[in-house]
């Protein structure tokens, strides 16, 4: 994968989001039905070589406020202390294979670590796990913000 497989458009649009160039190849990998970017998939090392372990992001930026709040009142824990604890580590255990796969062959140097967006156990980045699972993986933490955002929307508390 590489950034030129991302269209002169798609660069465009995610500077715009991102408020600076990408700094790592990326794919646009789930967008909205006008096409809009929600989740990129990033390669494993950014352009210097540094790594990256956020293999997917949320891009979104009406999504990623909405996961905000959830954050903003106490989500990671609740998150954490609601989904299946197994469940979770498989969840990073295959993130962390999928990223390391995208290594180019033979790299040999500094290597991205941990599964969701670099975390080794537990729960970190409510973000980067709605993003896993929009992406099309099995991501318990992803589904239960999901929930959480579902509830928000039916609660009428979308925009609080």
């Amino acid at each position: 994968m590489s950034t030129a497989s991302a269209s002169p458009a798609d660069i465009a649009e995610l500077t715009e989001l991102l408020g600076r160039t990408p700094r790592a190849d990326f794919e646009i990998v789930v967008r909205t039905p006008v096409g809009a970017p929600v989740v990129i998939r990033n390669a494993p090392l950014l352009h210097d070589g540094t790594p990256m372990p956020t293999r997917y992001w949320l891009v979104d930026r009406a999504l990623s406020e909405a996961v905000a709040r959830v954050e903003s009142r106490g989500g990671v824990r609740a998150a954490e202390a609601g989904v299946d604890a197994d469940a979770l580590r498989a969840t990073h255990d295959a993130y962390a294979r999928e990223r390391d796969a995208a290594l180019p062959p033979g790299h040999v140097g500094a290597r991205p670590t941990g599964g969701v967006g670099g975390t080794r156990v537990g729960v970190k980045c409510l973000h980067a796990h709605l993003a896993n699972l929009l992406a099309g993986n099995e991501d318990p933490v992803g589904r239960w913000v999901r929930a959480e955002l579902d509830a928000d929307a039916a609660a009428g508390n979308a925009s609080s």
